[in-house]
């Protein structure tokens, strides 16, 4: 999240004049950032779209569109479709879990 929003055209690298300026600046990113931006990650979609279930239709409208594009113009596509698949889990800081040391 901070490599996006550093590089992001609109960051301030001068800073900001007050520290309200600053929050306001923050409130924006963050609400583009979930509700806005498609991460790539999560098949294109917002993490807002996860959390609320629509992305499950979304990814399902995709994948029919790709399946109708690649029959209609089979010599665009050398291997199959993206993925379009939702993903049943989704986690910022997933937890892994420990395996055994073999000592």
């Amino acid at each position: 999240m901070f490599r996006t929003l550093k590089y992001r055209p609109e960051f301030p690298y001068k800073g900001f004049e007050t520290l309200e300026a600053a929050r306001e600046w923050a409130l924006r990113f963050v609400n583009w950032y979930n509700c806005v931006h498609l991460h790539s990650g999560i098949n294109f979609v917002t993490p807002e779209q996860c959390h609320t279930g629509a992305h499950i239709d979304i990814l399902k409208k995709r994948e029919e569109v790709y399946k109708l594009a690649k029959e209609k113009h089979p010599e665009r596509w050398s291997h199959s479709t993206r993925n379009w698949d939702a993903h049943e889990s989704l986690a910022l800081n997933p937890v892994k879990e420990k395996t055994k040391r073999l000592d």
